[in-house]
């Protein structure tokens, strides 16, 4: 965005990875859903398309902003005018340099991922957002113990209802042959052989598009289908060696067969997890998919820089970090700015690129003395997604976030059909959770947005046999 509006300037796009991430197949599938693939580029791509690019091979390893300067890990120092921080976030490990705990954020790590689970036969997965359900869903022929803090599964987009819905996927054969991924993979040649295994945490990779685990053959060792067993309301209290485990001299659990089944393992494991409910299960790694924390790491040092609570940078309305001439977009930066009613932001690629567009303009309009107006997209929070292979919308506050105990939620449900869900406030509609074929999604949007009264409508707003969309067309 930046080349294209100022095409006579130099633009260094400075990255620690050799690919660049592109968005392809882009769809605007109405005023702010919008849907696309991610996809790894080799970096002379993009020069080629934008002479005025040049991509920077390097990380970053400080930024002096009172001289406007950026000095990356191999020596060199550059020069901005404008700056604008888009480095992402990283995943938050449950414990740090532990061989047998993989992070997964990116599609490096994705891999180490695969090469483990082809020799295993019992993982742990702690974590509850997007990533964790994907993983327990693809994952076959390997037993896993889910662990989660919340009472349902996939927290971030879902209450317990939608939880309830997607559950029997989890049990179910799955007879649907995986599509061809369309994500390629470039790296420097040599560069997979230097240990890349470990899915080490400190290697900065790019985050995973919305399709990561198409094409990765993601089955352990076992011959059955999807053998998934959720601990629910717990955490990971520690974390044993095989060594230490033997020390403790206390039992671990097998896979549970039913409910009342518990029984101590004969099997010896190469690691052991301790949950805060008490029980013990023993593994051949743990996968830990419990979110990201803003990678601000190198750019603090020396900088003023205002900080939000989640560790992001703080940006205003024009993307705008509180040093002069440095903004920030997608993960690493924190919307300090006062939000629409209807949207709030979450770490994920629809809005990192959003964010990037926008910020782009400002940075624009700023270097012209412009005045510019918030994006149309920071309107309304608008997700699409697939989960256990149904479409999933969530728009507006569909958890009722910051609502308080202020508002009704209407549900329609077809059992392994669709799942509607509705948070309605004052007779106006504030959020909705589709699951499935819906075609609701339009029609939803524009009641969100232009909050109706819909009060006069009652439960018939979600009855089957009324057709709602020709009512609000």
């Amino acid at each position: 965005k930046l080349a294209a509006e100022f095409p006579s300037e130099d633009i260094f796009l400075m990255t620690a990875s050799p690919v660049i991430k592109a968005v392809t197949n882009f769809k605007q599938v109405s005023k702010t859903l919008e849907e696309f693939d991610v996809e790894e580029q080799p970096s002379s791509l993009l020069e080629k398309r934008y002479p005025n690019i040049r991509v920077i091979q390097s990380g970053v390893k400080q930024l002096k902003s009172d001289e406007h300067k950026i000095y990356t890990e191999d020596g060199k120092e550059y020069i901005y005018e404008k700056l604008c921080l888009c480095a992402g976030a990283k995943p938050k490990l449950i414990v740090e340099g532990n061989p047998y705990v993989l992070g997964i954020r990116d599609t490096d790590s994705a891999q180490a991922f695969q090469k483990n689970l082809a020799q295993a036969e019992r993982i742990v997965v702690v974590g509850n957002g997007g990533i964790a359900l994907e993983l327990v869903y693809e994952i076959q022929g390997c037993e896993v113990i889910w662990a989660i803090k919340d009472k349902a599964i996939g927290n971030t987009f879902f209450d317990a209802g939608a939880a309830e819905f997607l559950l029997p996927k989890l049990t179910a054969e799955s007879p649907e042959t995986p599509i061809e991924c369309k994500r390629t993979k470039y790296t420097l040649e040599g560069s997979e052989e230097k240990g890349r295994a470990t899915g080490a945490s400190d290697k900065l990779g790019s985050a995973l598009g919305p399709d990561w685990h198409e094409g990765l053959h993601l089955k352990g060792t076992k011959e059955f289908s999807h053998k998934v067993h959720i601990e629910i309301l717990c955490e990971v209290k520690k974390i044993h060696s095989q060594q230490e485990f033997i020390q403790l001299q206390q039992t671990s659990l097998t896979f549970p067969k039913g409910e009342k089944n518990v029984e101590a393992d004969e099997v010896l494991w190469p690691v052991y997890v301790e949950l805060t409910n008490g029980k013990i299960y023993g593994c051949n790694f743990i996968v830990s998919a419990t979110g990201v924390v803003p990678n601000v790491e190198p750019f603090l040092d020396g900088n003023n820089f205002a900080v939000g609570e989640d560790g992001g940078l703080k940006v205003d309305k024009h993307m705008h970090t509180s040093l002069p001439d440095v903004f920030a977009a997608g993960d690493i930066c924190t919307a300090a700015w006062e939000p629409s009613p209807v949207w709030h932001q979450m770490r994920l690629w629809t809005q990192a690129r959003q964010m990037g567009w926008y910020a782009a303009k400002c940075m624009a309009a700023d270097a012209l003395g412009e005045s510019i107006d918030m994006d149309f997209s920071f309107e309304l929070f608008a997700h699409i997604t697939k989960f256990f292979n149904y479409k999933v919308v969530v728009l507006g506050k569909f958890n009722a976030q910051g609502l308080g105990s202020d508002h009704e939620l209407m549900l329609r449900c077809t059992k392994g059909h669709e799942y509607i869900k509705v948070v309605m406030q004052n007779g106006r509609m504030m959020g909705a959770v589709l699951i499935g074929e819906t075609d609701l999604e339009e029609t939803f949007e524009n009641l969100i947005l232009n909050q109706m009264d819909l009060s006069a409508y009652g439960e018939d707003l979600l009855n089957p046999d009324i057709d709602i969309e020709d009512y609000f067309d």
